[in-house]
């Protein structure tokens, strides 16, 4: 029987015959509003950014400025004239040319965002998130935070409940991705935690046996830390590799399978192709995003348990790989200048002074 008097908090949703079928909660109060939520919410304000699309559907990302100006080879506007304007106002320039005015989605701003390190790309960030189970609440290990674009997609899942300790060896790429984080959330995230050092020392001072429910790495050699996250994951956890080249791939599902620990690995990569919509023109894109890397996602065991025997084979001409020296420049990767490190530092505002 329904309640007659239902509580402020829990209101029964009836269809047509009063029959009950969910209960309908209001939204949290501001006192318990996740972080980030309230800059992704109201008129836009000096500080944040703003997403340009002109007429044609070319984007541009800038950071509004109270006084400052948007020049194009036709015309400009004042950001004052966005600045307290509704999320999907239009702005016209001088010469009359309007832009549609929006707030970056994750994706949109993960592609804009200053950057050191090459960027996880949206489409392997989704796919982490989803096939790696990463849940409210979960603890995550991330290695290779590179300029913070997965931590972005990371904290989101876990939420403020959850916690992802980022471990970068990089001092300058932790500085850009600690400025990129900050900007997307409007400050300082409670679920998150970036320590800069090698992950094999780091781990167990992070985290104790069984503790962590997810590890996802990012790195050259993910191999050489298998015995580490093998530690730290609780049984039934998982461990999500993101590698470029096929050799990365082949040694680090081998190297699983020789431990013992895990289940059987699954690898994949994700493609995207966009369709052109105009009129009864519907056909693909000429572009598309392809191959950006595989990943590999496999299944601690519990502790004692062997996983079982594969029935199948490596072929007879198989030979796995044995070098360990492994760089950047050996998976077609372009080093990046420190000045440019530099220039990406001051405009995440963390530069070599900034304070932590």
């Amino acid at each position: 029987m329904t309640d007659a008097n239902p509580t402020p908090t829990e209101t029964p949703a009836t269809t047509d015959d009063a029959t009950p079928r969910a209960l309908v909660r209001p939204v949290a109060d501001s006192a318990a509003e996740a972080t980030g939520a309230a800059v992704r919410r109201g008129p836009f304000r000096a500080g944040e950014r703003v997403q340009l699309t002109d007429p044609k559907g070319k984007l541009h990302t800038v950071v509004l400025k109270e006084g400052g100006q948007f020049h194009t080879h036709r015309g400009y506007f004042r950001h004052d004239d966005v600045i307290g304007a509704p999320e999907g106002s239009v702005v016209v320039t001088t010469s009359g040319v309007e832009y549609l005015a929006l707030r970056p989605l994750l994706s949109d701003y993960t592609l804009s965002m200053p950057r050191g390190a090459a960027v996880v790309y949206p489409k392997d960030a989704g796919q982490i998130v989803a096939m790696a189970d990463i849940f409210p609440g979960a603890r995550v290990i991330e290695a290779g935070v590179g300029s913070g674009a997965l931590t972005l997609s990371l904290l989101r899942a876990v939420g403020d409940s959850g916690s992802v300790h980022s471990i970068e060896r990089r001092e300058d790429f932790a500085q850009i991705a600690r400025g990129n984080v900050e900007q997307f959330f409007g400050g300082p995230h409670p679920a998150w935690s970036l320590t800069v050092g090698d992950l094999a020392p780091t781990l167990p001072l992070v985290a104790g046996p069984g503790e962590v429910d997810r590890v996802v790495l990012d790195m050259l050699a993910p191999w050489e830390n298998i015995d580490e996250v093998h530690t730290a994951l609780t049984p039934g956890g998982v461990l999500v590799c993101y590698v470029a080249t096929t050799t990365q791939l082949s040694r680090l599902a081998e190297d699983l399978r020789s431990h013992g620990g895990f289940g059987e690995p699954e690898a994949f990569e994700t493609m995207i192709r966009g369709w052109h919509l105009e009129g009864l023109a519907v056909r693909p894109n000429h572009r598309m995003v392809g191959h950006t890397g595989f990943l590999l996602t496999v299944r601690r065991m519990a502790d004692g348990v062997e996983a079982p025997e594969r029935k199948r084979r490596p072929s007879k001409g198989y030979t796995p790989a044995t070098t360990d020296d492994w760089s950047p420049e050996d998976v077609g990767e372009r080093p990046v200048s420190d000045k440019k490190i530099r220039r990406v530092r001051r405009d995440v505002g963390r530069g070599p002074d900034a304070e932590d």
